[in-house]
C-alpha cells in the first residue's frame, strides 16, 4: 500500500519507491548520471502506471517546489523509466534549484503523484530551462531521425532523454536542449542533443 505524507495540500508524496531524477552537468554530465543512477535506484512496483509526456508532471512538480522554496527554479528534467515510442514515460523527474536553500531538490512524478520528493546530497546547479522548450514527444520525433542509421544498423535503443541547458553544447550553452541517449550491445552509444527551443538536432557524438 502506498504511504502518503503531504508535500503541498494538493501535491501528496507517496513513499513507494526510491528513484529521483539523475543529475548531469557540462562535461561532468555523463558522468554524473552514471554516479546517480547507482545512487538512486528504484524499485519495481506492480500497479499499472500510464505514460505521460514531461509537461504533463511539470505543474505538480512546480507546485511542490514553491513550497519547498518560493524562489526554486527547473534546471533539469528526464525520464525515470522506460520510454515509449511517443516519447512518454511512467515516471519523469524534475529537479530544481534554490539559491535562497543554495540546494537541489528533485520530484518524480508517476500516475499523477509525487512518488519521490528529496533534496540532493549532489550539489548540482545549473541554469533554468525557463518555459520555451518542446515537449519530449516533438523532440524524440526529431531524434529518431538522427539515430535512424544506428538503430538500424547497431541496434540501438533509446535508454534516457534528458532536458538541461549548459550540459553537452559548449558551442552554444544557452537554449535547453533535450539528450538523448541510445544504447547498443555492441557498439559505442549514440548522443543526439536537440535544441529544445529550435525543435533542430545541434549535434550528434558516440561515445
Amino acid at each position: 500500500m502506498d504511504r502518503c505524507v503531504p508535500e503541498t495540500p494538493t501535491a501528496p508524496v507517496c513513499a513507494t519507491a526510491r528513484r529521483a531524477p539523475r543529475p548531469a552537468a557540462v562535461r561532468a554530465a555523463l558522468a554524473l548520471v552514471v554516479v546517480a543512477a547507482a545512487t538512486f535506484t528504484g524499485q519495481a512496483h506492480a500497479r499499472a502506471s500510464q505514460p505521460f509526456a514531461a509537461r504533463a508532471g511539470l505543474d505538480l512538480a512546480r507546485s511542490a517546489a514553491m513550497a519547498w522554496a518560493e524562489d526554486a527554479v527547473l534546471i533539469y528534467v528526464e525520464n525515470d523509466e522506460p520510454l515509449d515510442a511517443r516519447g512518454a514515460s511512467t515516471r519523469w523527474g524534475y529537479l530544481f534549484f534554490s539559491a535562497s536553500h543554495d540546494e537541489s531538490r528533485a520530484y518524480s512524478i508517476e500516475n499523477g503523484k509525487i512518488v519521490v520528493a528529496e533534496t540532493l546530497a549532489l550539489k548540482f546547479e545549473a541554469p533554468p530551462l525557463g518555459a520555451d522548450w518542446i515537449d519530449s514527444g516533438a523532440a524524440l520525433t526529431v531524434a529518431e531521425e538522427a539515430s535512424r542509421e544506428f538503430r538500424g544498423k547497431a541496434g540501438g535503443k533509446l535508454s534516457n532523454m534528458v532536458l538541461v541547458r549548459g550540459a553537452f553544447q559548449d558551442d552554444d550553452p544557452d537554449p535547453p536542449a533535450w539528450t538523448f541517449i541510445y544504447s547498443a550491445p555492441h557498439a559505442p552509444s549514440l548522443f543526439v542533443v536537440v535544441d529544445a527551443a529550435a525543435g533542430k538536432v545541434k549535434r550528434t557524438w558516440r561515445g
